[in-house]
């Protein structure tokens, strides 16, 4: 392979255009392609189709290493190293749709020539298999190919990508996998060499169990709410353990987003269609589910019944800093809430006022305080700083019942009683300390 050469990117989603991206800014020619032709056109002008904090700027300053294309005839023309990075949502079954990655797969082997394909879609172990066998089967034989998974996580993908905590690639022969190892070239962290299966793996087992420490989270904020316990103060005892460590364990409403749901549910199918159950991801996958349940079930407690009554959302993203609503808590709160009969009002940074497709009968507004005048209740969903910072007593004067609940445990609960307010979070208790509060103090 031409070192030299660009390399071409299939797929200009979060994954493809922050590797882009980042490829760029550490020196490398990239070639972007998508058959989305308005995304392309977009890319083209200068506007960058997704947010993701300081991704405009990146493109911007490496963009004389950057081109589009929605044509595979101009990518294949210049590019022998060729990244992989379209969709895989889970199909009606639960299994990951690979239908995209064998379109541009057949695209690539269709017009010849000695290419390494590297794969960076999230795709089921024993993938990689079927793409080589596939090759050969269209006389693609002098093609190769690489599996090596992304781990970036939305809000956060440029730091994820440029100071990552390891670099996993799986391949055949050393060959490819040196080739792999050098566009990182820069980079200074760990580098896993494994078998193609092993890395395909890797990626599911290490999202399934950050999925697995929220789900457990959340059962234990459940006990502690019928136990006179603060989940917060247990969770950082907790995560004072190097063994366990603090990350992943806030307790809230559940996961969301484009990776957690959608692997968690095809690591557990793909266990299923080997012949094994995986009981441990059935539990953590009806734990998230519940955890919306829960906050509604909260609402009904507090207000006697939601018919009538005037739900505040605040944030309909899966977390912040990131415009993304996919497999958000949002859009199942909304959902259950209009069943119930309530009114239902949001705000979120990233979300235009006026309708939305994801979210009938919601009313979606520019304000926060827009959301909660005459509201009933509000509930924190996605934990923006614009909402921490809110101003509680400006709040709970607007509110016809200055109710909150707390779907993240970001907010103090002695401010918001000091603004007026009623307070509920997740395994917190109405009115608990944080978690070097007065009761339950760390001492250094």
């Amino acid at each position: 392979m031409d070192a030299a050469a660009p390399i071409g990117v299939v797929g200009t989603g979060y994954v493809g255009l922050v590797s882009a991206a980042c490829f760029a800014h550490l020196g490398h020619r990239v070639v972007c392609m998508d058959i989305d032709a308005a995304k392309i056109a977009r890319l083209e002008r200068g506007e960058v189709p997704i947010y993701e904090p300081g991704l405009e700027k990146l493109i911007d300053d490496n963009r004389a290493r950057l081109s589009f294309t929605t044509s595979y005839d101009e990518l294949l023309a210049a590019c022998q190293v060729l990244l992989i990075a379209v969709d895989t949502p889970p199909s009606h079954s639960g299994d990951a749709d690979l239908s995209r990655v064998r379109h541009a797969v057949g695209e690539i082997a269709a017009r010849g020539g000695r290419r390494l394909l590297i794969m960076k879609s999230t795709v089921p172990v024993g993938t990689g298999e079927k793409v080589m066998a596939d090759l050969e089967a269209l006389g693609a034989t002098s093609m190769t190919y690489v599996s090596n998974p992304e781990f970036l996580r939305e809000g956060a993908a440029i730091q994820d990508f440029l100071e990552p905590d390891r670099i996993v690639i799986g391949a055949t022969c050393r060959e490819d996998a040196d080739a792999v190892e050098a566009l990182y070239r820069g980079i200074d962290t760990d580098v896993l060499h494994t078998a193609v299966p092993t890395a395909e793996m890797v990626k599911y087992a290490s999202n399934a169990f950050l999925a697995t420490k929220i789900s457990f989270i959340n059962e234990i904020a459940n006990v502690c709410e019928h136990l006179g316990a603060d989940v917060r103060t247990v969770a950082h005892g907790m995560g004072l353990d190097h063994r366990i460590g603090p990350h992943f364990l806030q307790a809230g409403i559940g996961y969301g987003g484009s990776c957690f749901p959608k692997d968690v549910q095809a690591l557990k199918q793909l266990a299923g269609n080997s012949g094994y159950h995986f009981q441990l991801l059935n539990a953590v996958i009806e734990v998230n589910a519940l955890q919306k349940r829960r906050v509604v079930g909260k609402l009904k407690q507090r207000l006697g019944g939601l018919r009538g009554a005037t739900v505040a959302l605040l944030g309909l993203t899966f977390k912040p800093h990131t415009d993304d609503l996919r497999e958000a808590a949002s859009i199942v709160l909304a959902s259950r809430l209009h069943h119930e009969g309530a009114l239902v009002r949001a705000c979120d940074p990233m979300i235009d006022a006026g309708a939305h497709p994801l979210f009938a009968g919601v009313t979606i507004v520019d304000e926060p305080l827009a959301a909660l005048e005459g509201a009933d209740a509000a509930v924190l969903v996605t934990e923006w700083p614009e909402f921490i910072r809110l101003d509680w007593a400006a709040a709970a004067a607007v509110m016809r019942r200055p109710l909150l609940i707390d779907g993240r445990n970001c907010i103090d609960p002695k401010v918001v009683a000091a603004a007026g307010m009623e307070y509920e979070g997740i395994g917190v208790g109405e009115a608990g300390p944080r978690p070097t509060g007065d009761r339950d103090q760390v001492v250094a």
